[in-house]
């Protein structure tokens, strides 16, 4: 898959979670990427995000998560 195509596919999910009630809880980076984790009420994800574009997207929602 393309990096613009991947990068698509991460921002598409980390959209998904937000729009379906999940808020960021933890970010952790290493080597294989970000990992971000997801929780909602007793509910908890994690997404790894690999994309240097994407990781700004999720920098953005992140920003804008913390504001309100």
């Amino acid at each position: 898959m393309s990096d613009h195509l991947l990068s698509m596919d991460e921002m598409k999910q980390v959209d998904d979670y937000l729009d379906r009630g999940f808020k960021i809880h933890n970010v952790y980076e290493n080597l294989s990427g970000m990992f971000v984790e997801f929780e909602r009420q007793e509910e908890e994800v994690c997404l790894q995000i690999q994309t240097a574009e994407a990781r700004k997207y999720f920098a953005a929602k992140l920003q804008e998560q913390t504001q309100f």
